[in-house]
């Protein structure tokens, strides 16, 4: 099994010891996302729309950056910190994920994310 980090300045940088995605065998896995906005590397204070924006467009900078493109995403993980937003957060998360054949995907709430963060998604997508 060959594994592939993937790596772009078009999204932030891990803060951590993780990876922006890796690649194995076609598969691209990637770290959620929180909305940080890679030029500035500062954090996205604003509703939740404006944060889903943020990070779905660093997950699809990622994505690319491993050559595949948003509609390769197969499933996503979606992590509120309130619950109650999840129209809104969905309003904007269809605009990336639309047409027939969607990701699979599961939202659940948590207690708490990132730096106080409203949002965190990871991604699987298949080149």
């Amino acid at each position: 099994m060959a594994k592939r980090r993937i790596q772009t300045d078009n999204a932030p940088q891990p803060g951590g010891t993780y990876s922006q995605a890796i690649e194995v065998d076609g598969w691209i896995y990637v770290a959620g996302q929180v909305p940080i906005d890679p030029a500035t590397g500062e954090f996205v204070e604003a509703d939740i729309k404006v944060q889903t924006d943020r990070v779905l467009k660093n997950l699809k900078a990622i994505v690319e950056a491993g050559g595949a493109t948003i509609k390769d995403v197969v499933k996503t993980t979606v992590f509120l910190a309130d619950l109650s937003e999840f129209g809104q957060m969905n309003e904007i998360y269809g605009q990336y994920f639309s047409g027939e054949m969607p990701p699979a995907r599961a939202t659940v709430e948590v207690a708490a994310l990132p730096r106080g963060c409203k949002i965190e998604i990871d991604a699987v997508a298949k080149k």
